[in-house]
């Protein structure tokens, strides 16, 4: 048996996989390095949390260990592990912004082939609840909206910003109030805040989607049974999992790690879209 490889976790409270994306990365990551042969020790923690994190890494190098993976999400996190010092192998696993690294699967394909289905339909006004801005996938869901947005010259009625749970959602489209809402299109971060948008427009007398589409971005195992069933982009999570073990085995092994091909993203229709209303 090969020595353990360590994964680094995270989760906003000591109940790890709160979000289905970095819960999938983590379970995929899980995935590959059982199927080479290597034992995973899953690290949870705090990721706004400088003491918790650093305290992960304390933990971590106080084990003999054949490599390290942070799958971090947060910039706290991907900070604190960009100084950190190990002696093993270590893959940092983060989405990287879109302004920094180039145009991203999500920018090029995903959002674009949303705003497209939606602008098919008649919508010409949009509202984007997005994720915490200290998260990087958050601000390129947010530019990717924007972007293609801007590219069919369409219209913004802004941001709101929740932290991906369906309160959030809820609270952020009550905040706006029935009489306020011009949008036509609510296009959410992800499903959980979709999930909440759509509840406070029931509440608010707006039918989904006679008065407003709403969208979102995962496809949660539960998505496919929200009420209307929720139109949303699918992401391979678990691909992003096994990329980063790839390439820490290659480091490990000293064999290198074949490219992987980014996953694509997928639109998903379902029943929370329809015809703007006019």
């Amino acid at each position: 048996m090969h020595a353990p490889v360590t994964i680094a976790a995270r989760a906003p409270s000591l109940s790890a996989f709160h979000q289905f994306g970095p819960s999938e990365v983590v379970l995929g990551a899980s995935a590959a390095a059982r199927e080479a042969g290597y034992v995973l020790d899953i690290v949870t923690l705090d990721m706004e949390s400088t003491e918790s994190i650093a305290g992960a890494l304390d933990l971590l190098r106080q084990h003999d260990l054949a490599g390290v993976i942070a799958l971090s999400s947060t910039d706290e996190m991907t900070h604190a592990f960009e100084e950190a010092q190990f002696n093993v192998p270590v893959v940092l696993s983060t989405e990287p912004d879109d302004t920094v690294q180039g145009r991203s699967e999500l920018s090029a394909v995903g959002f674009p082939a949303l705003i497209a289905h939606l602008a098919d339909l008649g919508h010409r006004t949009f509202l984007h609840l997005a994720g915490p801005p200290t998260w990087s996938a958050a601000r390129n869901r947010t530019r990717a909206f924007q972007a293609a947005v801007e590219a069919r010259g369409l219209r913004s009625e802004g941001v709101l910003h929740g932290d991906w749970s369906a309160r959030s959602g809820y609270a952020a489209v009550r905040e706006i109030g029935g009489a306020g809402f011009a949008a036509t299109a609510v296009v959410a971060a992800n499903d959980q805040m979709a999930l909440g948008a759509m509840l406070a427009l029931r509440e608010l007398g707006l039918d989904v989607p006679g008065d407003v589409s709403v969208t979102g971005v995962d496809d949660i195992p539960e998505a496919a049974y929200f009420c209307p069933p929720l139109t949303m982009l699918r992401f391979n999570f678990a691909e992003q999992g096994r990329s980063a073990v790839a390439a820490l085995l290659g480091q490990i092994e000293e064999a290198g790690s074949a490219e992987r091909a980014a996953a694509r993203p997928e639109l998903v229709i379902r029943r929370s879209t329809a015809q703007a209303r006019t």
